[in-house]
């Protein structure tokens, strides 16, 4: 059972917001700097986050509630998209690498083993409304999904 048919069943009011998570890390070397460059390369967790944000229908914000692809536009850095030329997402992934330290839309998190080797965690962590998500194409498998109950919160994996 999808998590989508989770919610429905559970009768969550489409104006709650859900948190959701995309982590993935990989091993680096920590002495030349290049950790977080690492990461991006080696991981999905930059195409994970653009393929949701451009998926049409979502109003995904920031855990701040910023709207990111707003936030975007307003920092002029959408402007230069030609259909035609890159997909959109291929298009957005571009931009996040190449400003990922201008924003704070995907955390890095990086455990030194020794003086040359570590971990880089990626964590993209953003919030969208439940009824978006229900009425959305979005594939969520790769994502954990937090949403509050008036029990606790409820995470699907």
């Amino acid at each position: 059972m999808s998590f989508t048919e989770k919610l429905r069943k559970l009768n969550i009011d489409p104006a709650i917001v859900a948190t959701l998570t995309y982590i993935d890390g990989v091993d680096v070397f920590v002495h030349n700097e290049e950790e977080v460059e690492t990461a991006m390369a080696e991981t999905n967790v930059v195409e994970e986050f653009c393929e949701l944000i451009a998926t049409p229908g979502l109003n995904v914000t920031t855990m701040h509630g910023r709207p990111i692809l707003e936030e975007l536009r307003a920092s002029s850095l959408l402007e230069e998209y030609e259909r035609g030329t890159h997909t959109f997402v291929e298009y957005l992934a571009d931009v996040i690498n190449d400003n990922f330290y201008e924003f704070d839309f995907i955390d890095a998190n990086i455990q030194k083993f020794d003086h040359k080797r570590g971990f880089c965690e990626l964590r993209a962590q953003v919030q969208v409304p439940v009824g978006e998500l229900l009425s959305s194409s979005a594939s969520l498998s790769t994502w954990t999904v937090s949403v509050p109950t008036e029990n606790g919160v409820l995470t699907f994996d």
